[in-house]
């Protein structure tokens, strides 16, 4: 117990550095932005003053703490957050997807429904859900706002500081998320209680009465006495409440119950007793400079320095929140097929979800730099600031509302309340930002259009050429008609057949035994894709299935990661697949002997004409197949012995057979890639053998096809990516040209391409590509 609390504290300290930098940063420029307009007339009212604070007060309070701590916390997909965490629990629990590569078998994935996921629906909740997954227009526009919201959050990442600090704060981003953290963390901390310790002092020494206005009394009459001036200053009163979307956003890189610690335990008081002493000293300085309010609210004397060192510091860590979180934001579109391919690294053994993307890191930064240099006004930012923050709230609570009714199953009346109570707040804020359009407010609904552009463009054109390949893929029929020879030479070594397809045979396969007169004797189709869950376990990620007869030697590999795993981070997937293909073979002739399709070892899915796939319900344990696998020749001489129970096999003496057959020219290439790159030669030299202790009771024809796909994988992989590209047709519009012809293929050649992001060794891939027009 002790040390789930200390494990905790410590994650709540980390989150002062990176979730609260930009929050704890807004009474730099709160009351600035506020009295900055017309209001500026109502300086020397103390009642006025007292209005703004009541309701800055209650703004914190509805909004950061009562919503997001309190409720949108709470709405966590498997530890993760972020406006697509919510369209994920949508995605899985209402089937609003897009995208028509989802198969039964993922809904049985051990994380895919949150606990206690019911299946009954009123009349009601099952007429909407039917409306939504039958028009397809319900469900883009859906995306569509999801895309919205989570370009603001990028867009939010407009900061307030010089070009130095910027490039200084984005190159410290390769350190990762823990790192970071304690190094921003103490500045936050001491910054906050550097504000709790400042406003008790202008509370006392100036105007206590200012407790009066924790009432709410306060906010009706600010708005009687100021009325269109009072609701056009609610931009720089929503200013308050930057950084609160990262609370939710940053989630998976801490956790829901470190972030909520902190901020009621430390950001919440601090702030409310910094507006109070600043609202204080105001009441009764109406001549001060209201652009410098926060310095001229220190008392004179040596602690004036320090403050403003602290500050500075502050102010430098304040837009940490926003980039991290669009390191997270960027990894979930990436993954549900909404943003182009981007290099993620993950920075931390513990957290999985502390990531970083150097090309986003960079590329936000030349950003971020243009608009500092372009601005120069920091109330022109501020008003971007405020705009950005307003729109992804109200996104944030239309998601809401759908979660509450078709993930948490509460009643529409609980859900509309909601909506009405937290949309119609937020709507007045946005209302009132929109206002200031012109004076700012444009550079983050620029930016975001330009975001939701590029994500809607990858999006329709990855929807588009998937939707072609299940056009065209092969039929059944016309590969059973080739036989087990495929009609061609059957060469050995393992051909993994790389496609989007998830079922059926792609159309890349039958050009490509068109083209070449020769296949490998073992064929695995892969299917690399992304499942709208987080994160899938390592035992659940493999789904695999046979093609055609036992003969043929073909098989299929769907290999499922979720929004925030990381594709080509398995170091040893050629062994790992042959395991899982041998444990795959096991399991088949098991339940063919028993007569069990459904058997409770595996869990069954696809229901295709082309066989049952099956993926193991528990941690495999290799020592089932009867197989060994043998490691290789290490620095360690003693190492060669070691034996490691797997799940597929060939003797040592075929292995060596096999390997024969390369010619000397690909066996000196290999060699040399091997020398270049020693963690694949490793992985490559894995030696598979079957358990002799266990070979006498096994079944002859698992046997046979377990040897075939050893010695197979003794004589080489070999990588075949299919690419098909995606053209508009000449009689297509002019607005579909531009983004099939020039944005997506733009956006195609220039991100990272799908063999580089698996990891796929280039010396073994062989690359075919196949146009479709649309």
């Amino acid at each position: 117990m002790q040390l789930h609390w200390t494990g905790l504290l410590v994650l709540a300290y980390q989150s002062c550095g990176v979730v609260y930098g930009d929050l704890s940063t807004s009474p730099l420029y709160v009351y600035k932005g506020t009295f900055n307009g017309s209001l500026h007339r109502f300086l020397g009212e103390e009642a006025v003053v007292f209005g703004v604070f009541s309701v800055v007060f209650w703004t914190i309070t509805l909004i950061p703490l009562l919503k997001y701590v309190f409720i949108v916390l709470s709405a966590d997909d498997n530890g993760e957050g972020g406006t697509f965490a919510l369209y994920s629990l949508l995605v899985r629990h209402a089937k609003f997807s897009l995208m028509p590569n989802q198969q039964a078998a993922d809904e049985e994935l051990s994380s895919y429904y949150r606990p206690g996921y019911g299946t009954e629906d009123t009349p009601i909740l099952r007429a909407l859900r039917s409306f939504l997954e039958r028009h397809r227009k319900s469900r883009t526009c859906l995306l569509l706002m999801v895309l919205f919201g989570a370009s603001l959050v990028i867009g939010d990442g407009v900061v307030l500081l010089s070009c130095i600090v910027l490039v200084c704060l984005f190159t410290l981003q390769h350190w990762g998320t823990r790192r970071v953290a304690f190094l921003f963390a103490p500045v936050v901390v001491l910054w906050l209680l550097l504000l709790a310790a400042l406003g008790i002092y202008n509370i006392v020494v100036w105007n206590p009465r200012i407790l009066r206005a924790l009432s709410p009394y306060y906010v009706v009459s600010f708005f009687q006495r100021t009325g269109k001036d009072g609701w056009i200053s609610l931009g720089g009163v929503l200013l308050s409440m930057t950084g609160t979307e990262a609370m939710y956003a940053d989630l998976g890189h801490f956790t829901a119950a470190s972030i909520r610690v902190a901020f009621v335990g430390l950001i919440y008081p601090c702030l409310v007793l910094q507006y109070m002493g600043q609202a204080a000293f105001l009441s009764k300085s109406p001549d001060c400079d209201i652009h410098f309010i926060f310095f001229e609210s220190i008392p004179p004397g040596p602690i004036f320095w320090p403050v403003l060192v602290i500050a500075t510091l502050a102010a430098i860590v304040g837009s940490q929140a926003v980039i991290s979180a669009t390191f997270s934001i960027v990894r979930q579109c990436t993954a549900l097929g909404c943003f182009p391919r981007v290099k993620i690294v993950h920075t931390s053994n513990r957290i999985h979800g502390q990531i970083y993307s150097p090309e986003i890191n960079w590329l936000l930064m030349l950003v971020c730099l243009g608009v500092t240099v372009g601005f120069r006004d920091t109330n022109l930012i501020g008003n971007a600031y405020g705009m950005a923050c307003a729109g992804v709230m109200v996104v944030t609570t239309l998601l809401m509302a759908l979660v509450m009714v078709f993930v948490w199953r509460q009643s529409f009346l609980l859900a509309a309340m909601f909506l009405l109570a937290f949309g119609s707040v937020e709507s007045v804020y946005l209302s009132a930002a929109l206002m200031k359009v012109p004076q700012g407010g444009w550079l983050p609904l620029a930016l975001s259009l330009v975001v939701v552009a590029v994500m809607y463009v990858w999006h329709y054109g990855t929807r588009r050429r998937h939707q072609f390949d299940v056009q065209n893929k092969v039929s059944l029929k016309w590969l059973h008609a080739l036989g087990p020879s495929l009609g061609i030479v059957r060469v050995p070594g393992i051909g993994l057949i790389y496609s989007e397809l998830a079922t059926g045979v792609p159309a890349i396969f039958s050009h490509f035994v068109t083209n070449l007169p020769a296949f490998h004797q073992v064929l695995v189709f892969v299917c690399v894709k992304a499942v709208p869950i987080p994160h899938v376990r390592s035992y659940e990620r493999h789904l695999i299935g046979r093609i055609g007869p036992r003969e043929f030697r073909m098989y299929r590999c769907v290999v499922r990661h979720g929004y925030k795993d990381v594709p080509g981070d398995d170091q040893d997937f050629e062994n790992d697949l042959v395991v899982r293909i041998a444990e795959f073979v096991h399991m088949e002739v098991a339940e063919a002997a028993t007569g069990n399709d459904a058997s409770a070892a595996a869990r069954s899915s696809d229901g295709s004409v082309e066989g049952r796939m099956a993926v193991v319900s528990r941690p495999f344990d290799l020592s089932r197949t009867g197989l060994l696998m043998r490691a290789p020749q290490l620095n360690n001489p003693a190492d060669d012995s070691v034996v490691v129970r797997a799940a597929t096999a060939a003797s040592a003496a075929t292995a060596a057979e096999s390997g024969g057959g390369k010619t000397e020219t690909m066996q000196s290439l290999q060699a040399m890639y091997e020398a270049e790159s020693p963690g694949f030669a490793v992985r490559r030299r894995m030696r598979f053998e079957i358990d002799d202790a266990t070979s006498e009771s096994m079944d002859p024809a698992v046997k046979e096809e377990l040897s075939a796909l050893v010695e197979a994988k003794h004589a080489g992989v070999a990588y075949i990516m299919g690419h098909s590209y995606i053209k508009a047709r000449k009689s297509s519009s002019l607005v579909k040209k531009l983004a099939i012809d020039v944005a997506y293929t733009f956006l195609r050649k220039n991100c990272r391409g799908p063999a580089v992001a698996l990891n796929i060794p280039h010396i073994s891939l062989i690359e075919v590509g196949m146009i479709y027009y649309v």
